[in-house]
């Protein structure tokens, strides 16, 4: 089924791109949940005068990423957690947390804009990605030490 997207999908495409998808990855998903709308005439004329809007408003979100993202290469994120033996930690640090301790800090980040892959479980200093749009990206300084 060809679709055009009305957001950007990771691993698909971006808004306006026609793709060719799966008939119920479609009806099941892309349409209900309003990121795809099905490829005729009709939808073509109206993603063309939607564009331009998509446009600014995309630049304007990303020169605000790029503003924020050096001062969170700046920020140094630090967590005290109780440890065990070989300096293991009782539990982890996940990105729910580093989330949490952004927004004390004034960023309203989500949690899928963290890319930890696992939770940090050791004490040291680690860097995490975050993912600020989709050309920008930032390494967040994360340190876990001894409570």
């Amino acid at each position: 089924m060809k679709i055009i997207l009305k957001q950007e999908v990771d691993n698909l495409g971006r808004f306006g791109d026609q793709v060719k998808v799966a008939n119920g990855y479609a009806r099941n998903y892309l349409i209900p949940q309003g990121l795809a709308v099905l490829a005729n005439a009709g939808n073509l004329r109206q993603l063309e005068a939607e564009r331009a809007a998509y446009l600014k408003k995309a630049q304007v979100s990303k020169e605000k990423a790029e503003g924020i993202k050096g001062e969170i290469e700046a920020l140094t994120l630090t967590f005290a957690r109780k440890t065990g033996e070989e300096d293991r930690l009782f539990g982890s640090v996940t990105a729910h947390d580093i989330e949490a301790e952004l927004k004390k800090k004034g960023f309203e980040l989500g949690k899928k804009a963290i890319l930890l892959h696992e939770h940090i479980k050791t004490l040291g200093q680690f860097t995490v990605p975050l993912k600020l749009h989709s050309g920008v990206s930032a390494d967040l300084k994360v340190e876990i030490t001894k409570e």
